[in-house]
């Protein structure tokens, strides 16, 4: 499939590249060094959409992708189409595709999870690796679903009330824009609950996640137009393939046995956001870089901000992105 390219009037261009499922859409600004940045859930390329003119006037080739199952990528039916595995492909088809031999990658959320491991996985083509809001952790551990399971908290906790096939999507169906302006808030800085967090994170039996959203509280970085974007494209597309991410946790568990305990060598970046729960969470993972990441140039929690670190803090995000990428 030949490359299609868009342009547009913000000199962002639009392109479609060949992918082992199809096709990965990509935007791209600017020209130099690729740097790949990979969204989480539920969001797109478009939550890129402050580090792509930044990336741009730095000199660097900044390409935002599409996650398969998002936007205008492909979306193929299996839930198993949706492995770690198959994810990292995407990213190294990516860099073949748009005709560069290595990349810089940097992830959000689950972006940050596909980042580190096409780092691990292919070395010699992504040489340097930043992460934001989730950590790199080795696969180390007990089966995933097993920790969830177990954790505290009054009620189920969300990742594996995401697992059930079917089951968020009948949720959110009813109010796409609803749902995903209710998901924003609750892990925004200055809207998420506080006087009882676990009541976002955890589904009591007989109701809904939604049920522990905000109300009537819109994020500062969440304007009408923001939404718009985010609400056009998952009408348009469903959550199906962004949920099925969760749905291949244990599988990507058992995949990745022979890398147990790898660290990530490349000269790597952390950014997250003080008021993250998944900072506190994560706490001992992220003490622990030492010796999971030994090229750590800086890790950095921004006080006062969420989970939607680039989105909340596009300016601080920037400044210390730029600062790690003119070091490499």
């Amino acid at each position: 499939m030949a490359q299609r390219t868009e342009a547009s009037t913000t000199g962002r261009t639009h392109r479609l590249v060949p992918s082992p499922a199809g096709r990965t859409h990509v935007v791209e600004q600017g020209s130099g060094p690729l740097v790949l940045l990979v969204h989480g859930f539920p969001e797109s390329w478009y939550s890129w959409r402050h580090q792509l003119p930044a990336l741009a006037a730095a000199g660097y080739r900044a390409v935002a992708m599409d996650v398969r199952g998002y936007g205008r990528s492909s979306h193929p039916t299996e839930i198993g189409a949706y492995r770690l595995h198959e994810l990292v492909e995407d990213t190294l088809a990516l860099v073949e595709g748009l005709g560069e031999s290595s990349a810089v990658v940097v992830g959000h959320d689950w972006g940050a999870t596909i980042a580190a491991n096409s780092a691990l996985l292919h070395p010699e083509i992504f040489r340097a690796v930043g992460l934001m809001s989730v950590p790199y952790a080795p696969w180390t551990g007990p089966r995933p679903s097993d920790v969830f399971a177990q954790m505290g908290g009054d009620g189920e906790f969300y990742v594996s009330y995401f697992q059930e096939p079917g089951r968020t999507e009948a949720e959110v169906e009813p109010d796409v824009r609803g749902w995903l302006a209710g998901f924003y808030a609750g892990l925004s800085a200055d809207t998420m609950p506080s006087d009882d967090v676990s009541s976002f994170y955890f589904v009591k039996q007989g109701e809904k996640l939604s049920d522990g959203f905000p109300v009537g509280r819109r994020p500062s970085w969440l304007t009408d137009e923001v939404l718009d974007v985010y609400a056009g494209e998952f009408e348009r597309t469903g959550l199906t393939g962004g949920l099925n991410r969760y749905r291949n946790m244990d599988r990507d568990w058992e995949e990745f046995a022979d890398w147990r305990g790898a660290p990530l060598s490349q000269p790597s970046l952390f950014i997250g956001g003080s008021e993250d729960a998944s900072i506190g969470w994560l706490a001992d993972v992220i003490a622990a870089f030492p010796t999971t990441l030994p090229g750590l140039v800086g890790s950095h929690i921004l006080p006062g901000r969420g989970h939607w670190i680039q989105q909340e803090a596009g300016d601080e995000v920037n400044d210390l992105l730029l600062d790690w990428l003119a070091g490499l």
